[in-house]
C-alpha cells in the first residue's frame, strides 16, 4: 500500500489498483449533505429516513447533469487536447468515462434538481419546493467539502500569485502559456470556505426568518449567494468552461442570480391595500 498525493495505490494479488482521494472526499461530501437534510427534515416533524430514500436519484440526476454541462461547455485546455462536444457525442466510451473527470456543478444542481422533481411526484408527502428548502444547506456543505477534491486533483486552481497562502502546481499540471509558472491562487480553497459560510448563511436565514419565509425561499436564497460567489471568482479562473467563446459558468450563474432575486422580490413584494371608500352616513340614514 503506498500512498500518494492523488490517492491510494494498492497491489492485490499481483494487480494494482487506485482508490483515488477525489472519489473518497466526493462520498464524504454527498453523506455530510445528505446528514445535515436529514437534520433538517426530523426538525420539521417527518421521517428523516426519507432523506437516504432521495439520495439515490439526487446523486444520478446530479451526475448525469454535470457531466452533460461538462460535454457542452468544454474549457479550453479540453479543446486545445481535442476533447471538443463533438468528441464527446462521437465517442460514447468517453462521454461516459468520469475517470478523467469533467463534472460542471451549474449541471448538477439542474439534474438534481429535475431528478427531486420526479421523485416528489412519486411521493407527495413533501412538496419540492419544500425539500428544496431542505436540502439547500447541505447542498452548500456538500460543495464546500467536495472542492478539496480539486486541491488533490491539482486543478481549477487560479491565476498565478505569490501571496502566502499559495498553492505549488505540478508542471504536468499546468496549463498551456503557464508551464514555467508554479503558484497559483488556490481557488478551490476560497471557494470551499465560501461555501461553508454560505451554509450557515441559509441555515440562519431559515431559521431567523421562519415567519415570513415561503415555500422555496431558502432554496432562491441560495440561488442567490452560490452564483454571486461563483460569478467573482470566475475572474480568477484561468481554464473557464466555454459555450460560443464566452465564459459559460459566469454567464449561467450571473443570470440565475439575477432572476432568483427577482422571484423572492416578486414574492415578497408589499401589494397596496385596496382604497377604503368614505361612508356618508347622513345619505345612508336618507
Amino acid at each position: 500500500m503506498n500512498f500518494m498525493f492523488d490517492g491510494i495505490h494498492l497491489t492485490i494479488f499481483g494487480s494494482d489498483f487506485i482508490i483515488y482521494y477525489y472519489g473518497i472526499i466526493m462520498m464524504t461530501a454527498t453523506l455530510a449533505g445528505a446528514w445535515l437534510a436529514a437534520r433538517e427534515v426530523a426538525r420539521r416533524g417527518y421521517d428523516a429516513e426519507m432523506v437516504w430514500d432521495v439520495l439515490i436519484w439526487l446523486v444520478i440526476g446530479a451526475i448525469v447533469g454535470a457531466r452533460l454541462w461538462h460535454v457542452f461547455t468544454p474549457s479550453p485546455s479540453s479543446i486545445a487536447e481535442g476533447i471538443t462536444t463533438e468528441h464527446y457525442l462521437t465517442h460514447p466510451f468517453d462521454l461516459i468515462n468520469l475517470r478523467n473527470g469533467g463534472l460542471g456543478i451549474p449541471g448538477g444542481v439542474i439534474g438534481g434538481a429535475l431528478a427531486l422533481y420526479l421523485y416528489v411526484r412519486r411521493n407527495k408527502r413533501i412538496g419540492f419546493a419544500e425539500w428544496v428548502d431542505i436540502i439547500a444547506p447541505g447542498l452548500a456543505l456538500g460543495q464546500a467539502i467536495g472542492r478539496w477534491g480539486n486541491f488533490f486533483n491539482q486543478e481549477l486552481y487560479g491565476a498565478p500569485t505569490d501571496l502566502p497562502w499559495k498553492i505549488f502546481i505540478e508542471p504536468r499540471r499546468r496549463l498551456p502559456g503557464f508551464e514555467n509558472v508554479s503558484y497559483y491562487h488556490p481557488l478551490f480553497l476560497y471557494e470551499s470556505l465560501l461555501n461553508l459560510a454560505n451554509m450557515f448563511f441559509l441555515i440562519w436565514v431559515m431559521r431567523k426568518f421562519k415567519d415570513v419565509l415561503k415555500a422555496g425561499d431558502v432554496f432562491l436564497v441560495y440561488l442567490i449567494t452560490y452564483p454571486v460567489v461563483r460569478f467573482l471568482l470566475e475572474f480568477l479562473r484561468l481554464d473557464a468552461s466555454q459555450l460560443g467563446g464566452i465564459n459559460a459558468n459566469q454567464t449561467f450563474l450571473g443570470f440565475v442570480a439575477l432572476v432568483s432575486a427577482a422571484v423572492l422580490f416578486w414574492r415578497h413584494r408589499k401589494t397596496a391595500e385596496p382604497a377604503v371608500v368614505p361612508v356618508d352616513e347622513d345619505a345612508v340614514e336618507e
